[in-house]
């Protein structure tokens, strides 16, 4: 069976690749990183976390190849909304080109789902984007934090895919006058877990104003903060849940 997921945007999780490092501001508080320090037994300790265990938790930044969960999305019958890797980065260095078209080529055969695949390594996706046979039931999307971080835009554009998506999560500073061409869907979301860093409201309000006007579809996943379900996601009165059109009548 697939991996039921708690994040707003996707039903479930597929990791055949595990293991991650660091890449930008972004990455500091990765929930990715702390939920693998609770339960690894060997890596590198976690800043920040010491207290969670006598011993002190421990963390693995070693990508690892899973390759027994190669082909599982071709095992589950429902149509969902599958996001690819949420425990690492498919486009990491340490990802052999090979392998990122053995899970493309699953995606394509499991083509009564929809996958969602986020890098925050841009570059290499845009380089190896003339190397991928790319699907129409795979959204491509790049991780923007703030302003410095922009660029990951246009790398996103450079590229086939047929769905392009922007996850402005955690949005730690103000995104003002993206650009929104050719591009699908926006999400926006604050950082959550013990050391999470504020948001501001305007952030999000002029995020959602930029994507009403250019015709994107926004989704609003949460304010984040030390207990994300207390600051819920509601936003001036609403929650805001519009997916791609080509989300084949999947809802969240």
């Amino acid at each position: 069976m697939a991996t039921k997921s708690k994040i707003e945007w996707t039903q479930s999780t597929w990791n055949p690749v595990r293991g991650c490092t660091r890449v930008s501001e972004g990455c500091r508080f990765c929930y990715a990183e702390r939920i693998a320090a609770r339960f690894s037994k060997e890596g590198l300790a976690y800043e920040g976390l010491a207290k969670m265990t006598k011993a002190g938790p421990k963390w693995s930044n070693e990508v690892k190849l899973v390759r027994e969960l190669l082909d599982a999305p071709l095992k589950w019958k429902k149509p969902q909304l599958i996001f690819v890797n949420s425990m690492s980065d498919l486009f990491h260095e340490d990802v052999p080109l090979e392998y990122i078209l053995e899970i493309f080529d699953t995606m394509n055969k499991a083509e009564q789902h929809q996958f969602q695949v986020l890098t925050k390594r841009s570059k290499r996706l845009s380089e190896l984007s003339c190397e991928i046979q790319w699907p129409k039931n795979v959204w491509m999307g790049v991780s923007v934090e703030n302003q410095d971080y922009t660029f990951r835009i246009d790398h996103l554009r450079q590229t086939d895919a047929h769905i392009k998506f922007l996850s402005l999560e955690p949005l730690i500073g103000a995104l003002r006058n993206l650009d929104l061409s050719h591009i699908d869907w926006v999400i926006v979301g604050g950082e959550s877990g013990p050391q999470a860093r504020p948001m501001q409201k305007e952030w999000v309000i002029d995020i959602r104003n930029q994507c009403q006007k250019a015709s994107v579809p926004f989704f609003f996943k949460q304010w984040g903060g030390r207990n994300k379900k207390k600051g819920g996601r509601v936003l001036e009165n609403k929650t805001w849940n519009a997916l791609p059109l080509s989300s084949n009548g999947i809802s969240i």
